[in-house]
C-alpha cells in the first residue's frame, strides 16, 4: 500500500510536533520530505536523518516496505 505525502508528513509529525515539514510526491513510493526541527541542533546531518528514519517506523524496511525511496533534507531552524 503506498504512503501520499500527507500521510508521510503526519508519520513524522508524530516524532516531531514541532517540526517544519514539507513533504512532496506524487507516486506514494518516491518522496522528498524537508523536516526543520530545533531537536536536530548539535547533531550531524546523519544523526539527524537516522532519527527521521526511526520515526518511520519500518515503512521503508526491505522490498515489501510501504516507501521505496525518500529523498530528506534536515536543518536546524534559523
Amino acid at each position: 500500500m503506498p504512503i501520499f505525502s500527507k500521510d508521510l508528513e503526519d508519520i513524522i509529525r508524530e516524532s516531531f510536533p514541532e517540526a517544519q515539514i514539507e513533504v512532496s510526491g506524487d507516486d506514494g513510493v518516491h518522496m522528498s520530505a524537508l523536516v526543520i526541527d530545533e531537536s536536530f541542533r548539535g547533531k550531524n546531518r546523519v544523526q539527524q536523518q537516522r532519527m527521521v528514519y526511526a520515526a518511520l517506523k519500518g515503512k521503508m524496511d526491505g522490498p515489501d516496505g510501504e516507501l521505496h525511496a525518500l529523498a530528506l533534507t534536515t536543518r536546524v531552524p534559523e
